[in-house]
């Protein structure tokens, strides 16, 4: 007789049922309001979880003359904006950035315009800084829009996946899971001119070996590699917290990319200046990073 699956048939479906309620919830309130109770809940429990190690320990490795006592307050700070991000997520999709000036400050937005309507494929990508939910948003609600193929880690709880679903900023955008079958879907999508938006900041194990606040961070390659294959633009995506809901979106000038004929030394090019524009911003702003994945091997 084979075993009972606990997860599949009891864990799973209780997260699944706990977080589609909190989603209705949370879309039901003024996104003022459920911001600040996910901000509150997270800095008050976050801080004393067991992975809250993972955070200290990369502070630590980034910033070596940063005081226990600031690593701390970064730490606070780390998790009262991922709550935020948390509970503004069920109305991220109904909000406009370019409409509501009193939230968003759009900068360079003439960078998404050198992206449309010349079939052209391009790539725009950030990192998980802020709400980092508002880099998509920010293409496909321009006039003209951008519609933009998101690639994301898609959650091993199925019942988790309707909601991660509603991510698409607008229907006519995509969603592109990680993996081998995403990245085919990637290049099609590439290949008939269309726009990816990519979060770049993660470890990737079988990745290339880059640079990252001082050492050496497996990071992941596909962004050069699209690029390179399709001479796609990059579009580099900073978005700020100003406090409370409200936000500072950065499209950036397309990087210059030059080919030398050396596809590795092509690659390792192109990554390095990408995790030199991010670690810069995340320098800036470190509380609104999220530093609870491990970014570096253990020592």
């Amino acid at each position: 007789m084979s075993s009972f699956n606990v997860q599949k048939y009891i864990t799973h479906p209780v997260q699944g049922m706990i977080a589609h309620t909190l989603f209705f919830v949370m879309g039901l309130l003024p996104i003022d309001l459920a911001s600040a109770i996910g901000g509150a809940i997270a800095r008050t429990i976050g801080p004393k979880l067991k992975v809250t190690r993972i955070a200290r320990d990369n502070l630590q490795k980034a910033f070596p003359d940063k005081t226990a006592q600031e690593i701390e307050q970064i730490i606070f700070k780390m998790w009262e904006n991922l709550g935020r991000v948390a509970f503004e997520f069920p109305q991220v999709s109904k909000m406009n950035v370019y409409s509501d000036p009193d939230r968003f400050e759009v900068v360079g937005a003439e960078n998404i315009a050198l992206l449309e309507g010349d079939d052209q494929c391009g790539i725009f990508f950030s990192g998980h800084l802020a709400n980092w939910e508002f880099c998509a948003l920010g293409c496909a609600q321009h006039s003209p829009p951008v519609p933009v193929h998101l690639i994301y880690r898609e959650p091993d709880n199925a019942h988790m996946r309707k909601l991660f679903a509603k991510r698409k900023p607008t229907p006519e955008c995509g969603l592109i899971p990680k993996g081998s079958k995403g990245a085919r879907e990637a290049l099609n999508v590439l290949k008939k001119g269309g726009h990816l938006a990519m979060l770049v900041d993660q470890k990737m194990n079988d990745g290339i070996s880059v640079p990252f606040f001082g050492r050496e961070a497996m990071t992941a390659p596909a962004i050069a590699q699209f690029a390179l294959k399709y001479d796609c633009p990059i579009v580099p995506v900073r978005i700020e917290r100003l406090g409370g809901v409200k936000f500072r979106i950065t499209f950036f000038e397309p990087m210059e990319i030059n080919k030398t004929g050396n596809r590795k030394d092509d690659m390792l090019l192109i990554m390095t200046e990408i995790n030199k524009m991010l670690e810069d911003w995340i320098s800036e702003r470190p509380e609104q990073w999220l530093w609870l994945h491990r970014r570096w091997p253990k020592d």
